[in-house]
């Protein structure tokens, strides 16, 4: 979250804007490894160094379930007064889109937590880490979005109401819990496809979702090279170690697929087109994280 677009003053003036901060500068949550505040609590598992930017992390008393908080419902809104001028941050301009039509884009997704909850959003609004919110550099606000994590397949609708963040590598900023339904609290980011949804639209045909499977589909299995990552008899286990090396990896945004094989979960990223990109990233992840990657042919 960052400074309310309530007016040009509060974006040329920085210093009048209390809610602007270091996640504003694309630093982001999970980014670096920090002590997690005593008391705090997550539903998902805290990881092991701490992993939270600053004290960005989840809040105390989270609600019981995340996983039943419902998706954002996308129904007719008038969009904000002032939230959709254009403006300018850190030197670059953006100009916000002023109607609901059809939007899609792919990069990488990021979310923001305790910091900021309760603070004014964008559009007025305080900022809830446990709705299904979202910050983005140029969708109307407010309006809604389909986000969808590239690496596990995990989809939510969230509604955007912040601007936001302001980083080049990424393109929209999730809520906590939004973050945490899509799989990627832990490794801070993940890649994703953002689709607008405009009330009222047909849906689009299922054929045209971008989302890959949590585990890789049997019609990919020739196509290109992965660098598997490890095998582990336990799918928990898994999953704890694809969060381990987003954590560790900050600059890793390709997905990793959990897959299933007779009593084994292997960790597959990729797929790459030649056999010496996948080494080049095996070698890559080896040298940072000591462990040996081994280049399967697809």
């Amino acid at each position: 979250m960052r400074t309310p677009v309530l007016g040009l003053l509060c974006l040329v003036a920085l210093a009048g804007c209390g809610s602007w901060g270091a996640r504003d500068a694309g630093s982001g949550p999970v980014l670096a490894p920090a002590a997690e505040p005593a008391g705090a609590s997550s539903p998902a598992t805290s990881p092991a160094l701490g992993a939270y930017y600053k004290d960005d992390g989840p809040g105390a008393n989270p609600p019981a379930d995340l996983a039943s908080v419902p998706d954002a419902v996308p129904r007719a809104e008038p969009l904000h007064r002032f939230a959709n001028r254009p403006y300018q941050v850190f030197g670059r301009d953006y100009v916000p889109l002023t109607s609901l039509v059809p939007f899609r884009q792919t990069g990488v997704a990021s979310w923001y937590g305790r910091r900021y909850h309760g603070s004014a959003t964008s559009s007025g609004e305080k900022y809830n880490m446990y709705a299904m919110s979202a910050a983005h550099p140029t969708l109307p606000i407010p309006s809604y979005a389909r986000v969808t994590n590239l690496a596990n397949g995990r989809s939510v609708v969230v509604r955007v109401n912040d601007r936001g963040p302001f980083h080049a590598e990424r393109i929209v900023d999730l809520s906590y819990t939004a973050a945490w339904k899509l799989g990627y609290v832990e490794a801070g980011s993940a890649r994703v496809d953002v689709e607008s949804i405009v009330p009222g639209s047909a849906p689009r045909p299922a054929a045209a979702a971008p989302a890959l499977p949590a585990t890789v589909r049997a019609e990919n299995a020739a196509k290109g090279f992965v660098v598997q990552l490890g095998a582990f008899s336990a799918p928990e286990s898994a999953e704890n170690f694809r969060a381990r090396v987003y954590r560790e990896l900050a600059w890793l945004t390709d997905g990793i697929a959990v897959v299933p094989g007779g009593n084994l979960y292997r960790l597959h990223l990729g797929p790459y087109r030649s056999q010496a990109d996948a080494r080049s990233m095996a070698d890559r992840i080896q040298s940072a994280l000591g462990l040996r990657p081994v280049v399967v042919g697809r």
